[in-house]
């Protein structure tokens, strides 16, 4: 009879905190880039047109930065005090900024020559952005609690809103409507403006007496919900519905400084003053990845085709986070371009792929075949044995137990070949003979594996033959004899540790005994 190879029991794994798929796409942006600024970065704003440079504001400049490179291509610097909220236009010429003064400066992206001066807040502007949908015009938040909407051809102010009467801090223009402006104020109100009213048109929140200063908003792509965030509260609206709050959740310990959607709105991102940016699915508004930074996060922005993850924090670090894209997704890009530019030709000239008609690639190597009347003798290769299987073979029962007490061998392989020992009754003559050398790898072994569940039982039965086999030779080695303590202090622990549960779960008993007849 052939000699049977050892089988390796397979044990079921503790759990582990598996990543799921969505924290494994987000985890793809790693390696970030830190750049030090000399003030605390207060606003990012990656361009909407390709290559999607992005702007970063800090002290008294706005500098370009090159998505690719991370180096920076341009720097305005024609501020007579602190820039806030550099904005490059969807077409990627031009740029504007606020700073302390009350000064709204726009400027040419290349020659950075000043093309437009709009002088008519009275106090330091921290919004300025412009319009998606009617490029000329620019949108003002002033902490003279004014917020204006500019001309720039002209140069004049389109309305002034005076509702609000704190600083506001925040706002933006409408992507689906050029006429609605959404506002947030340390007034602890969100506002939603239209410009062909001239008027107020929705109040949401500040309607109790502990309201917190609204930070941050940000209205949904289709302009049906927006979102606030007053402290470390994240609030959901319906704007259909007349402004009511649908949910309110937070999980930051501090106050929320930044949201940004992903480039299909599907992901929404929250940056915070306790070190930490979230992700939110926005379907469910449950934290599907978490990113932790050295510093309390500032702003924090997302390149629309999702590359690139920016954040500025309080101590002047700006860190850039990447992700190398698929080529799958670089092909289909391109592919939807292809389909909306309308190059109907491209079809006939077979550049692109068959619509509906997916790719396929067979993963079997085609083999070559004979005559059909041909003779083939089978040939078998010999399963060439393991080690620990040859060493089995041949009755060496203590050098097979050496070769599986090696530190590249998994725990599964040398309580399997234990385990075969036992049933050959081969245990005690491998563990025989053997001096502090031979002897301190078996010891290491058990006290590692002691506590493990699944192998538990077998740990037990070496140990009991170990220190009876050993007992008459304590005292010589002082390495073996701080083992011996080591395997006793383990053992000691986990019956104090397994009491404990019992405990618990005598208690959780009576618990839940006691609820069942009150339910009753």
């Amino acid at each position: 009879m052939d000699y049977q190879p050892v089988v390796v029991q397979k044990h079921a794994r503790p759990a582990t905190a598996k990543h799921s798929p969505e924290s494994r796409y987000w985890r793809q942006f790693k390696h970030p880039v830190f750049i030090k600024e000399y003030a605390p970065v207060t606003s990012i704003q990656f361009s909407p047109s390709k290559p999607h440079r992005y702007a970063v504001t800090a002290a008294t400049r706005v500098q370009i930065y090159a998505p690719r490179t991370q180096k920076v291509t341009k720097t305005i610097s024609r501020f007579k005090d602190v820039a806030r909220s550099g904005n490059i236009r969807p077409d990627g010429k031009l740029v504007v900024a606020g700073d302390d003064t009350g000064l709204v400066q726009v400027f040419d992206i290349n020659s950075r020559a000043i093309l437009r001066t709009l002088d008519s807040h009275k106090q330091p502007v921290h919004v300025t952005k412009f319009s998606a949908l009617a490029p000329t015009q620019v949108l003002s938040c002033s902490d003279d609690t004014t917020v204006k909407l500019w001309d720039v051809p002209s140069q004049a102010e389109v309305v002034t809103f005076h509702a609000h009467t704190d600083y506001v801090r925040s706002g933006e223009v409408s992507t689906s409507n050029p006429h609605l402006i959404l506002t947030g104020s340390y007034d602890a109100t969100m506002r939603l403006f239209d410009t062909r009213t001239s008027q107020c048109e929705m109040i949401m929140g500040g309607d109790s007496s502990n309201a917190v200063p609204v930070e941050q908003v940000k209205m949904f792509p289709s302009g049906t919900m927006a979102l606030s965030a007053a402290g470390p509260i994240l609030r959901l609206w319906d704007l259909v519905a007349g402004g009511r709050c649908l949910r309110a959740f937070s999980n930051h310990q501090k106050t929320i400084t930044s949201l940004a959607f992903d480039g299909s709105a599907g992901r929404l991102l929250t940056g915070s003053l306790d070190h930490m940016v979230k992700v939110y699915d926005v379907s469910s508004y449950k934290v599907v990845h978490t990113m932790r930074y050295p510093a309390p996060v500032l702003c924090l922005a997302i390149s629309p085709d999702e590359t690139h993850i920016a954040a500025g924090m309080s101590d002047g670090t700006l860190s850039v986070r990447r992700r190398q894209p698929k080529a799958s997704e670089g092909a289909d890009q391109s592919f939807a371009a292809a389909l909306k530019s309308g190059a109907f030709e491209t079809f006939l000239g077979g550049a692109l792929p068959v619509i509906g008609q997916g790719r396929t690639k067979s993963k079997i190597k085609q083999k070559p075949t004979g005559d059909v009347d041909e003779l083939r003798i089978e040939s078998r290769r010999a399963r060439r044995l393991k080690e620990y299987d040859r060493l089995l073979k041949g009755f060496k029962y203590s050098a097979a137990l050496d070769s599986v007490l090696r530190k590249n061998v998994p725990p599964t392989t040398a309580f399997s070949l234990i385990q075969e020992l036992i049933h050959r009754d081969g245990l005690r003559s491998a563990l025989a003979g053997r001096d502090d050398v031979l002897l301190e790898p078996v010891l290491r072994l058990l006290v590692k594996h002691v506590t493990d569940p699944r192998f538990g039982e077998i740990v037990c039965d070496v140990s009991c033959l170990v220190i009876e086999m050993y007992t008459p030779v304590l005292g010589q080695s002082p390495l073996i004899d701080s083992l011996f303590m080591r395997l006793r202090k383990k053992v000691l622990a986990e019956i104090r540790f397994q009491k404990e549960l019992v405990k618990t779960k005598g208690a959780l008993e009576m618990i839940f005994a006691s609820a069942t007849l009150t339910a009753a």
